[in-house]
């Protein structure tokens, strides 16, 4: 006699009504996979994540609360993650956090076996001792890398090869070997994931690689012009002018 086939234990977490409905109908009838729960927020997701500790999270990036990102930092148990939006700028973060899967909306049903399937197999074969925490553990880890989009898809960058960053508007423009990219998320975010011994803001709107620093110029009595190895040149703010002089005078 056959034993039962294992389960995985699946949270969704969606604050359109809608959107839960489609996910609840998709899995239905599927006998390795059991929903044990739904939230509508990032605050009752952080909660029930750690209460029911799923094996598997379909979580939207645009949440009330807390997004999904801040979710996945907040959290202590170590679900595997399938991220949910309707904004493709989300590929970054769901890239680099580790996430299974990235389910851009609106997706259909063929799109969500595709995923389905390749979560199974994932899942399944996994020990207990290599499952889960891959999304959390890369949350605490600077960015090696950035994935910009171009005309032929979304392709890797090497954080060590930017040379600096400029904020335009919510944006970011990654300035690089390879040209200019503009990456779909803030400054402040972004900064937050670089290591902080690589890169240094310079100013509210600029950051740098320390590595492409060539030389420090006196713009005037307290601000600092910085100049590149590629000849850019950007004019540091008082305050980080006087934090470059405490490095290197």
């Amino acid at each position: 006699m056959s034993s039962k086939p294992a389960q995985l234990r699946a949270l969704i977490v969606e604050d359109e009504p809608l959107a839960r409905e489609n996910l609840r109908e998709y899995m239905h009838g599927l006998e390795w996979i059991a929903l044990i729960g739904e939230a509508a927020d990032g605050a009752q997701a952080v909660r029930l994540i750690d209460e029911l500790r799923p094996d598997l999270v379909f979580l939207d990036v645009s949440l009330p609360e807390l997004s999904g990102l801040q979710v996945v930092e907040r959290i202590r148990h170590q679900p595997e993650i399938v991220f949910t939006t309707a904004h493709d700028r989300f590929a970054l973060a769901a890239f680099e956090t580790g996430a299974l899967d990235y389910l851009l909306k609106p997706f259909g049903r063929k799109r969500f076996e595709v995923m389905l399937e390749r979560v199974r197999r994932r899942l399944m074969d996994k020990t207990e001792s290599s499952c889960g925490g891959r999304a959390h553990e890369a949350f605490a880890q600077p960015l090696k890398r950035l994935f910009v989009r171009t005309r032929n898809g979304i392709v890797p960058v090497e954080t060590r090869a930017i040379e600096h960053l400029s904020a335009s508007g919510d944006y970011v423009e990654v300035f690089c070997d390879s040209g200019t990219h503009l990456l779909h998320m803030g400054m402040a975010d972004l900064m937050s994931r670089l290591d902080p011994e690589m890169f240094l803001r310079i100013h509210r709107s600029h950051a740098v690689n320390v590595g492409s620093i060539e030389r420090l110029v006196a713009y005037d009595a307290r601000r600092l012009l910085v100049k590149l190895k590629s000849g850019k040149q950007i004019l540091a703010s008082r305050a980080a002018s006087e934090g470059l002089r405490t490095l290197v005078f």
